[in-house]
């Protein structure tokens, strides 16, 4: 039986019959390995984390760099503001360096009492924060609904829980700035 290809006219010759099997073999391993390529889930995830891996590392780096450099800029500026008014209270004398004292020291004390009630309100706020993110790791560790990755991920976050806080970080970091890119792209 014979089929017909309305595209081509038939081959003219063996030669010409052995290239249109060699262009049909060449288009077809194409194909194959297009489907093969888009049939890798687990590939093609495990390359995106590993993107998004390599994308936090250096978003780490970027911002230790940054933070180390405003550090020492913030060094820079107390020591000269130090230099200056240790400069101007010896102009001064005796007399301007003890009510400058004496204003220190009430400053201080202010300072400190300010501090200590901040302080005891954040560490509040941190232990009801912990407790509620305990209770809900519990909650998402037990219930059977839930898939089972995820149980297990909450499961080893709460058993490391600062590599778990730093990657959780730099994955919120990652996903804010793609969202912001993308509306950036979206109102151009």
């Amino acid at each position: 039986m014979r089929h017909r290809n309305p595209h081509r006219s038939g081959a003219k010759g063996p030669d010409e019959l052995r290239q249109q099997i060699e262009h049909t073999r060449h288009r077809l391993g194409d194909t194959v390995a297009h489907l093969v390529g888009r049939a890798d889930m687990k590939g093609r995830a495990r390359t995106r984390a590993d993107d998004l891996m390599d994308k936090a590392g250096a978003m780490t780096v970027q911002l230790r760099a940054g933070a180390a450099h405003a550090g020492h800029g913030m060094q820079d500026r107390a020591s000269r503001a130090g230099h200056l008014v240790q400069d101007r209270a010896v102009r001064t004398g005796h007399r301007a360096q003890e009510r400058m004292t004496k204003a220190g020291h009430l400053m201080q004390e202010r300072a400190g009492h300010g501090g200590h009630t901040l302080q005891d309100r954040a560490v509040r706020a941190g232990h009801v924060l912990q407790d509620r993110a305990v209770t809900a790791g519990r909650t998402v560790e037990h219930d059977l609904r839930v898939p089972r990755p995820v149980r297990l991920a909450v499961g080893t976050a709460r058993q490391h829980p600062r590599p778990a806080l730093i990657v959780g970080a730099a994955v919120a970091a990652v996903v804010g700035a793609a969202v912001i890119w993308r509306r950036i792209d979206r109102h151009r």
